[in-house]
């Protein structure tokens, strides 16, 4: 059964780089995303938010799990019992490995991208200036470089990403876990 959330770009063939060399190309990258915990987000802006990181990451990844066979790969992405798991597959779905991560050392990070975030709409609901709407956004990338720093070191040695495939992550982790 396929959740709602699901979306897939298109694959592209293996490069089988050979073991111990950095993989590239579609050895080391995401075609498709599921995000089985997805329920509407409380706003429209939320909303977009998500949709948009799950276009951009689809679009441009690296995504390089240690000690599993080329990609590309699917990622089941979700929150479990205070946890973030990667269940990580091939393409065509068949399970390969999960990680389990904790969510603790993310809690304040995501607290403070939901608070920034509704500083934001708040901010074009009432007409906002837009020097304060873009220093709203200053600080929601802040926050968005904050969480792929320590989704990066959380994951080393596990799974090679670049900075801006944690960035998307990060929103997305944000994203399933609304209430922190």
């Amino acid at each position: 059964m396929r959740s709602a959330a699901a979306l897939a770009a298109p694959a592209a063939a293996p490069t089988g780089a050979p073991t111990g060399a950095p993989r590239t190309g579609a050895a080391a990258r995401l075609v498709r995303l599921e995000l089985p915990d997805a329920s509407p987000l409380p706003s429209p802006y939320a909303e977009a938010d998500r949709r948009q990181a799950v276009m951009d990451l689809l679009a441009s990844n690296h995504f390089a799990p240690a000690g599993l066979p080329d990609g590309p790969y699917a990622l089941h992405l979700a929150v479990r019992e205070g946890r973030l798991l990667f269940d990580i597959r091939a393409a065509d779905d068949v399970p390969l490995h999960a990680l389990v991560l904790a969510l603790g050392p993310f809690r304040r990070l995501i607290k403070d991208y939901h608070l920034v975030v509704a500083s934001h709409e708040q901010a074009v609901a009432e007409g906002g200036h837009d020097a304060r709407i873009q220093a709203i956004d200053m600080g929601r990338r802040g926050l968005h470089n904050e969480g792929a720093e320590l989704l990066v070191a959380r994951l080393e040695g596990r799974v090679e990403l670049d900075f801006e495939t944690a960035r998307r992550l990060f929103t997305l982790v944000c994203a399933l876990h609304q209430r922190i």
